[in-house]
């Protein structure tokens, strides 16, 4: 299986002609849509589901499906059956790869703004996006999406969450409000590098892929 970054929160997993996409919000290149043969969204917010694209791609293609919490499928009314529900605890097959469904909430912004709902995907048991939060799988995890900058994180819970989930190795994921110096600050926290976190830390440049 390969995993493929194209911009700040989405990843591609593909194997032959399977090819299943994750996150593709407003800060991804659009041709992260080409060839998809489903999508998993975590989460409404607009850096990680496209509420246009999406339905454009619907329109496009007959056999696509998404799957994804209520909120987002609330906003995709009308689309039919190819848009599927799914909460914390939930496995389905997406594509052809075997997905489970972790956590349901979203981290707090601050207090004073709503929690909005958010689900992870852990896909063929070897790679988990996490969406928006800091959920911790109560499986092993090879392959950890590391959310490493937000407007609800800092670097001391990332660096803890790493810890937490004490996967083989972690992948940069939701890093495009940062410009290359904090890319390198922040890099030099995470990984080998960073006080106490064995994990590996890796960051793919948007189109760059690695082998899983």
């Amino acid at each position: 299986m390969q995993l493929t970054k194209l911009g700040h929160a989405c990843v591609v997993l593909s194997d032959g002609d399977r090819r299943l996409v994750v996150d593709p919000g407003a800060f991804t290149e659009e041709y992260a849509w080409d060839g998809a043969s489903a999508v998993l969204l975590t989460h409404e917010h607009v850096d990680h589901f496209d509420a246009a694209r999406t339905r454009a791609a619907l329109d496009a293609d007959p056999a696509l499906e998404v799957w994804t919490n209520a909120s987002v499928a609330a906003q995709l009314e009308g689309a039919g059956p190819r848009v599927h529900v799914v909460g914390a605890g939930d496995a389905l097959t997406a594509a052809g790869f075997d997905v489970q469904v972790h956590g349901e909430w979203h981290a707090v912004i601050h207090p004073e703004i709503p929690r909005i709902r958010n689900v992870g995907f852990l896909v063929e048991g070897r790679v988990f996006h996490p969406g928006d939060a800091l959920t911790v799988p109560d499986v092993a995890v090879p392959t950890l999406l590391l959310p490493v900058h937000a407007p609800w994180s800092k670097i001391g819970e990332v660096i803890d969450y790493v810890r937490a989930v004490g996967a083989e190795r972690a992948v940069a994921v939701h890093d495009g409000l940062l410009n290359e110096t904090g890319l390198g600050v922040v890099a030099g926290l995470l990984g080998e590098r960073g006080p106490g976190t064995s994990t590996p830390y890796t960051r793919l440049a948007s189109g760059e892929s690695l082998e899983l």
